[in-house]
């Protein structure tokens, strides 16, 4: 079982954690709403979104009230076998998904079997109508009246039984429909065959052809249909099955104990053999190779890794032998986590889907509604109004009644309007994942097409995120040296994670530069670090390093002359850091960060599709006024910190509360602008909980993977309404033709075989529409 705990609480502050069922059994949208009833229903479920195309349900619910199990079991009960799905470190995909394979592939084969059986015996008794009378033992009355039963009671079964069980529990489905056709032909067949002088039509043919049709519909569905999930399959396939776990000591002698990857624990050492996956993200301890991230990053070229250098689980070792520390294993590692967002995303609804929910929950009530009046109007008024269609057909009122209510019952298809919208949704969320794409949801491919605003944060997004220290000014005729400068700087700032201190640290690093020892260190987020500073045992001093804001905190003032030094260097972009002593400033270090690639052609084109961009950053005013002249960017802030970074946000909104606006951050000082916005994208580098907190990941950090978003977004949307507006024309047109509209001028008559055979067709139409989405490639377009 997975249960995720979610950062929420219950109205009733009960806490809420989110569980995954396997739901078998759902043939249409009207399956899927009446899944989501019958969960919504139980006490304690505060939410449930179900996908017809994945099987998969996801229940939010409160931890005190609700058990996951019995969820499953009121859903068994109603019809729809379920069960709890078990945690990502307990399975072995590779034989999940061999089973699912087979067990689809043999159900596939039985409804082949069955169609062709049907088919085939249903035809040979009206081929001597063609002269072939040897076949006269076909065409007796009996032998369709056993042929009829057996495909009700044997492949049938399965259909009746579950069409019942949804009229029962008031949710009736495709299958219902499809069981009331069946069932009504049948038993007014059996009538006619009992009491021969009523003068009424046998039909057996009729239900057995409608069977092997829809058997026959519902291979080439589910063919179809495997193929949207393909992309979720092939990253499923990049996660390595085994690890081979090695001892800390004569590793060389040590061949390895394989263990499934999933059971490694952290700092234990894995040896990963040339061409071979890794199975778990850690550390490289021993060795060097290089490694094809391509994977997970979409470069193709591959990356030295020597000591030190991080892995990631799924890429591959190409060339060395190495041994990796493990870091995380199984559900822990970053490819798993890419999975498990995609397989979320592709529960999660668009809002478009509203639409086909709110059909489906009546559409099953209202064909019934309209085959019962279809059934009385031309028994009623109809026959009597176009007496000639009787002659013409040669038949009864009431067999032609019942036919075409039949017709009716049999040509809807909920399940074309049920798999416009998650169909679409699958392809275009795993097709994006391949492409570097992690979107988190239907609803999120939905609204990516819809931006208005676009607001960057500088370091880390639209700038490398490494700042260089590019100038070491001492000031003040201080005693140190421009080395010991920074050495104090770098022994201040080795806790703090943010860009400028890990540039700071890795100039140090790069003189060989040796880190002193500091105590009574205060950290100021964001704005840098006060604390005392020893050489060996002898106190240096008390320090403050940070910027101008942290410095006036301190009662720190800058002189003029700083002032006018500082502007030089923040009018070349670089950002300035300062080191003071007791109460002076005594170095200015001036830290310079490249653009990142494609940077200006990026915000040039969303400028050109529309786009308002706005630069927010943390660094001074004018920092950030030179990176936004360099990109053509008029709207910017600097000098902004975290909490101010979600207040304009909010003003953004207040000012334009029509516009949807997105944010674009990698850092934790960005999550709370990114969870105030509309829309989050982080990159992937970034920290955890701004890639938590994101909508979209870019897993290769490419910023024009933005406007492919966009573009995906439009491509899958239009794909969406095409599905909609295919399944709701489709039933609109076929619906009156079934109900007889053109049979007293045209004496035109679908027959209840023919209406089986358009409804397997309108799903497949949809399906196939969906998977044209593979076609579209980043490289395409960008």
């Amino acid at each position: 079982m997975i249960t995720v705990p979610l950062e929420k609480q219950s109205p009733k502050n009960y806490p809420i954690e989110s569980v995954t069922l396997d739901v078998q059994g759902m043939k249409c949208a009207g399956c899927v709403n009446a899944v989501e009833r019958q969960i919504s229903q139980c006490p304690g479920v505060v939410s449930a979104t179900v996908n017809l195309v994945t099987s998969i349900a996801l229940v939010e619910y409160e931890k005190e009230k609700v058990l996951p199990e019995k969820l499953a079991q009121k859903l068994t009960m109603g019809g729809f076998p379920s069960s709890l799905r078990v945690g990502e470190e307990t399975k072995d995909w590779s034989v999940i998904n061999q089973r699912k394979r087979e067990e689809e592939q043999k159900a596939q084969f039985y409804q082949l079997i069955s169609a062709i059986i049907l088919l085939l015996f249903s035809t040979i008794g009206h081929l001597h109508h063609l002269g072939f009378h040897y076949l006269h033992y076909f065409s007796n009355i009996w032998f369709h009246w056993g042929l009829a039963t057996l495909a009700l009671l044997i492949p049938g079964r399965e259909i009746l039984l579950n069409g019942w069980q949804s009229l029962w529990h008031r949710q009736p489905n495709m299958n219902s429909l499809i069981g009331i056709g069946t069932v009504s032909a049948y038993l007014a067949s059996c009538v006619a065959l009992v009491f021969p002088e009523l003068g009424w039509e046998c039909f057996f043919d009729e239900p057995v052809m409608l069977l092997g049709f829809i058997f026959l519909g519902r291979v080439l569905e589910g063919k179809a249909r495997n193929k949207t999930s393909s992309a979720l399959e092939e990253l499923l396939s990049l996660r390595p099955q085994w690890a081979r776990v090695v001892g800390k000591e004569g590793i060389n002698q040590d061949q390895g104990l394989p263990i499934p990857s999933g059971l490694v624990k952290p700092s234990e050492w894995v040896k990963v053999l040339p061409g071979e996956q890794f199975p778990v993200d850690g550390k490289v301890v021993m060795g060097q190779t290089t490694v094809d991230e391509s994977t997970l990053t979409g470069e193709s070229i591959p990356v030295f890794k020597s000591e030190g250098s991080l892995i990631c689980a799924g890429t591959i070792n190409e060339t060395g032998l190495v041994i990796v520390e493990t870091v995380s294993s199984g559900a822990k590692t970053i490819l798993s986590q890419i999975i498990a967002t995609v397989e979320e995303a592709q529960t999660r609804k668009a809002p478009i889907q509203n639409l086909a929910d709110t059909v489906s929950g009546y559409f099953a009530y209202g064909i019934m509604t309209i085959a019962l009046g279809t059934f009385f109007f031309w028994y009623g008024w109809g026959t009597s109004i176009w007496s000639s269609v009787l002659v013409d057909l040669d038949t009864s009122s009431l067999i032609l009644s019942l036919k075409l209510a039949i017709d009716v019952l049999v040509i809807a298809c909920p399940c074309a309007l049920g798999l416009a919208t998650p169909t679409a949704i699958l392809v275009g969320t795993g097709v994006g994942a391949q492409e570097g794409l992690l979107i988190k949801g239907g609803d999120v491919l939905e609204q990516a097409q819809n931006l208005d605003i676009i607001v960057f944060d500088k370091t880390g997004t639209l700038t490398q995120g490494y700042p260089q220290v590019t100038d070491i000014l001492p000031w003040e005729e201080t005693k140190f040296s421009p080395a010991q400068l920074l050495q104090i700087a770098a022994s201040l700032e080795i806790n703090s994670n943010h860009p400028l201190a890990q540039g700071l640290l890795q100039e140090s690093k790069k003189l060989d530069l040796s880190l002193l020892k500091t105590s009574s260190l205060v950290n100021g987020m964001g704005k840098g670090v006060k604390g005392d500073v020893f050489q060996e045992s002898a106190m240096l001093g008390t320090f403050y390093c940070g910027n101008e804001l942290w410095l006036k905190e301190q009662n720190i003032l800058l002189s003029p002359k700083i002032i006018e030094q500082s502007l030089k260097f923040q009018t070349d972009g670089k950002t300035v850091i300062y080191l003071a002593q007791e109460n002076n400033v005594i170095a200015l270090f001036a830290l310079g960060d490249k653009l990142r690639p494609f940077a200006r052609e990026t915000v040039t084109k969303l400028k050109d599709k529309g786009l308002e961009v706005i630069l927010l950053s943390g660094d001074q005013e004018n920092v950030a006024k030179a990176i936004a002249l360099q990109l053509e960017i008029t709207q910017y802030y600097g000098g902004i910190q975290s909490p101010q970074k979600a207040q304009i946000i909010r003003n953004i909104k207040n000012k334009y509360p029509h516009k949807v606006i997105a944010m674009v951050g990698d850092g934790i000082n960005d999550a709370p602008a990114m969870i105030e916005s509309d829309f989050a994208i982080a990159m992937a580098q970034g920290v955890q909980i701004a890639v938590k907190t994101a909508s979209i990941v870019l897993t290769r950090g490419n910023l024009m993977d933005i406007l492919s978003a966009i573009d995906l977004s439009e491509k899958t949307l239009a794909k969406i309404k095409q599905n909609l507006f295919w399944a709701l024309s489709y039933n609109l047109i076929t619906i009156p033709i079934a109900a007889g509209i053109l049979l007293p001028k045209y004496h035109f008559l679908l027959n209840p075989a023919t209406a089986g055979g358009f409804m397997a067709i309108s799903s497949i139409v949809v399906v196939t529409n969906s998977l044209q989405l593979k076609n579209w490639k980043i490289s395409n377009k960008y």
